[in-house]
């Protein structure tokens, strides 16, 4: 079985990035008409685009419920960026309800969360590396981040159960080729240079060349990565985003996107109201600036993002202000073409096949 696999038939549901919001989560299958078990009146299937967990307050609970649905048939999922850096022991900004090396250091932001035990640390982990990369049928697809032809092609080759193994055999190419041209070296040298490190908001750095095409060198070698983390390539100026320093720029991948299947992605927290992306650490380009929130992007009007943020509740909740206000959790309605929220508001999207 391939890391590409087909989508159910019939009506979907494709949630957005929840990211360890589980009252919202609960919130908002109560509002699509799930009942606990996951059945739906109108056999209805959930899909979930992955970036279950990190920085909200409970993502055991999350990837615990998401588990049960997929395991019982009454849902489907993709991998997240975020669930890669949990099978690679990758302890990154927010994930400290996971990785004892990390959770003091996010306690100031994103505490309080809830923390597995050792047995559920591997429950979660086996399940997870059993899940695919993309989803597809003839009327849709559905990825993390993006839908690029070559990685596709890529993934379709391997089984399941091999994201890990693969994930890391490219990383290793990269670092191989970093080490066999002075790329490395160059590395080094600049850190050398910058004394304070890449974690810290309060000090920029100055723009490290070698570290940008190192950065855009990783993400483009490694399919897996294209896919769940996005296209990237080499900046212009550094930026602070997820917790650190960065030197490699998104790229709007889908406004080269030709084919005439829709693609439903997550991952770029898109947001219905205006907010200081900086807020919630989002220094980087907003790739949707000029684009209406409810409207379907990309060269043909047919991909997308359905990440609406809900992953910057942590920054409502340190300011005193109510959750869900700004950053919502939202779910597709396919072949609707609807938004629900977990506030309880639908809305019509716009701009299909436009």
């Amino acid at each position: 079985m391939s890391l590409i696999q087909p989508l159910p038939g019939g009506p979907l549901d494709i949630v957005g990035d929840i990211h360890g919001e589980y009252d919202a989560l609960c919130q908002l299958l109560g509002h699509l008409g799930y009942a606990a078990d996951g059945t739906h009146p109108q056999a209805r299937t959930l899909v979930f685009v992955g970036d279950f967990c990190d920085r909200g307050p409970n993502s055991p609970a999350v990837l615990a419920l998401a588990q049960r649905l997929i395991q019982s048939g009454r849902a489907v999922a993709v991998l997240g960026n975020h669930e890669i850096n949990l099978l690679r022991g990758d302890a990154k900004d927010g994930s400290g309800w996971f990785f004892d090396e990390r959770a003091q250091r996010d306690h100031p932001k994103y505490a309080p969360f809830q923390r597995p035990t050792d047995a559920e640390r591997a429950r979660i982990t086996a399940w997870l590396s059993g899940l695919p990369i993309a989803l597809e049928r003839e009327d849709l697809r559905v990825v993390h981040a993006a839908w690029q032809h070559a990685p596709i092609q890529a993934a379709r080759q391997l089984p399941l159960g091999t994201v890990h193994t693969t994930y890391e055999r490219w990383e290793a190419e990269a670092r191989r080729q970093a080490r066999e041209t002075d790329l490395a070296q160059r590395m080094l040298a600049e850190l050398s240079d910058w004394a304070f490190g890449l974690e810290d908001p309060q000090r920029q750095p100055p723009f490290l060349h070698a570290h940008a095409e190192h950065e855009a060198n990783k993400q483009m070698l490694n399919p897996l990565k294209v896919l769940t983390s996005g296209v990237e390539r080499k900046g212009s100026v550094p930026f602070y985003s997820g917790g650190k320093w960065r030197f490699a720029e998104r790229v709007a991948w889908w406004n080269a996107y030709t084919d005439a299947t829709p693609v439903v992605v997550g991952h770029y927290w898109r947001r219905v109201n205006p907010v200081d992306r900086a807020r919630v650490g989002k220094g980087d380009a907003d790739l949707f600036a000029g684009t209406h929130a409810m409207r379907w992007h990309g060269q043909r009007g047919n991909v997308f993002c359905v990440d609406y943020s809900a992953g910057g509740r942590w920054a409502e909740r340190k300011a005193g202000t109510p959750p869900g206000r700004d950053f919502k959790l939202a779910a597709l309605r396919w072949p609707e073409k609807t938004l629900q929220f977990d506030d309880g508001h639908r809305q019509a999207t716009d701009g299909f096949g436009t």
